[in-house]
This record gives C-alpha cells, structure tokens and sequence, in this order.
C-alpha cells in the first residue's frame, strides 16, 4: 500500500476504483466496504484508492465539540495496511478545503488526480461545500466525467450494523467486548511508559503509566482492564486502571498497567496494551489495605479468565 499526504502528491496514472471516507475505526462496516474496493479493482484491473481527511472535520468544522477518534492516524494506516489496498491518500481536512464546492472536488479531485473509473460510496453519502451534494448529484458527474457510481444500499449497510458512533458509545460506557466485536480487533492504546508516583510498587502491584501522545485519541472509560501487550518480542498480560486512583489521594487521571508474571524495567519504551475485557468500575476504597485486597481479586479473575479465553 503507497501512502499519500494529500492530493497533490498522488503520482499515479493508472485507472483506479476509489472510494472515500474518514474511517475512524476501520472496523468491520469499513472492512466490507474497503473488500468490495479490492475486489472490484482486481476484477476491472485497475488500482483501489481510499481517499481519507486527516484531521477528522469535525475538529476543524466544529471546534468546540471535542470528539474523539478510535483510531490515531498511525493506527490507522496500520489497520489499512492490511486490506489489501492499493494506494491511501490522507488529504489534510482545513477550512479552506471544506469551502471547495462539489463540482470541482469531482473534477479535480477524483478525476483529474484519482483517475476514477468506478466510486463506491454508501447511499448516504454528501460531500462538498455545506455537504449539499448527495450521491444522486455524484452519479450525474459520472454521466459528465465517465465514471460509475456503485452505491451501498441501505440493507448492505444495515447487515454489517456497524458504525464508529457506536464504537464510541460503547467504549465510552466502557463496554469493551461490544466495541471489540464491532471492530473486529482489539481497542488499544499506544504510548511511551512514564515515571509515575510509584504507588504500584507501595502495594506490591508495580505498574507502568503509559502516556497517550495524541490528545484526539479516545479513552475508555475509568475501570480496570484486562489487557495484552507484546513487549520485546514477548506476549504479556496485564491488569491496566483507567482512573484518578481517589484511594491514594490521586486527582489526576492516569493509565496504569500491571503486568503479569514480568518484572522488566520498561520506562521510556514504547508500548502497546490491547484491551480485552473490563473487571469493575474504579473505586475509592476504605483502606489502603482494602485496594491492595481488591487488586489480588482483579488478578485471581484475569488468570482465570485468561486461562479459559486466550
């Protein structure tokens, strides 16, 4: 898969299949889509084109509503990387750019850069200045520029009953198998581990705090994890806390992970932990004593949970 940063650097002059979108998530609803671009590009032999915005619009449109994405933009190309796609064009998302109208985003865009022959695109679909033009107003600039628009029904959309919405909603409410079997993977959080207040190591539970660079990135709600991560070359399991640790005065919120059976110094490293399943809700406890009880539970049910599920 070639990667593109932007239009302009989109050297290729081959025909191609394109199709567009954010796909935050590259969960399963995008995955059918993305299997119908190869596949259709094979077939008519000619290159698949996904053409996606970075950063999402509504972190310019709408600046005040913070969302945030399942996918960093590393993570993301990561996910693409493997669906057999030909060539990925991450154009930047500015102001400037949403004020260009449809006619010259088809134009200039998607047949005079893209080449495209064949655009597939969901039913509802709208693109352009305001988001004004509809699939129906892209199907008559194919009638004009030569391409053919193949279009996702609403019963194709409805099968998969996917969407990165729901993904969201259900990490938020920290429901982590429902965002997993949506996605189709595990939800993961990628850092570098920091020095902490070492607390962990106070309790006999030393933890490693990861740092999450990108401030866009989603994160689950407060609770304790269990997570899997691979770390120098080994596959490690771990017990991670969302939370701002109210039993030892904590205030600020961190994400701590003990690792099981792994004793390594790790700071400074980049690691990734990959969410599995959600134990409890965090909690202040009475004692430090009561946490410290509390964790040893956590840790006897991932053990058992892993032996039965991994």
């Amino acid at each position: 898969m070639k990667e593109y940063d932007g239009i302009d650097s989109y050297d290729n002059n081959r025909s191609s299949v394109v199709t567009i979108g954010t796909f935050d998530g590259v969960h399963l609803g995008h995955k059918a889509i993305l299997d119908h671009l190869v596949t259709t590009a094979k077939q008519n032999r000619m290159d698949s084109v996904l053409l996606t915005f970075f950063p999402h619009p509504r972190m310019v449109l709408q600046q005040d509503f913070q969302i945030k994405l399942i996918n960093t933009i590393a993570e993301r190309k990561e996910h693409l990387e493997k669906t057999g796609l030909d060539h990925l064009v991450i154009h930047p998302f500015t102001m400037a750019f949403s004020r260009l109208n449809a006619s010259d985003f088809v134009r200039d865009f998607l047949v005079n850069r893209l080449h495209a022959k064949k655009i597939i695109i969901g039913y509802d679909h709208r693109f352009g200045r305001n988001r004004n033009a509809t699939i129906e107003d892209l199907k008559e600039y194919g009638i004009t520029y030569g391409f053919e628009v193949i279009e996702i029904g609403v019963q194709q959309m409805n099968e998969v009953a996917v969407s990165s919405t729901k993904i969201r909603n259900a990490l938020q409410d920290g429901d982590i198998e429902k965002a997993n079997s949506y996605l189709g993977y595990p939800f993961m959080l990628s850092g570098s581990v920091i020095e902490g207040r070492g607390i962990g190591k106070t309790l006999d539970f030393p933890t490693a705090n990861l740092q999450v660079d990108e401030e866009y990135k989603l994160i689950p709600a407060m609770g304790v994890y269990i997570v899997r991560s691979e770390i120098d070359g080994q596959t490690v399991y771990g017990l991670t806390n969302i939370g701002i640790n109210p039993t030892v005065g904590g205030s600020k919120k961190t994400i701590e992970t003990y690792f099981l059976d792994f004793d390594k110094n790790i700071y400074h490293q980049k690691i990734r932990l990959e969410f599995i399943k959600r134990i409890r809700e965090e909690k202040q406890f009475a004692s430090v004593e009561d946490l410290r009880s509390a964790i040893k539970k956590d840790e006897l049910f991932a053990r058992a949970f892993l032996e039965h599920h991994e």
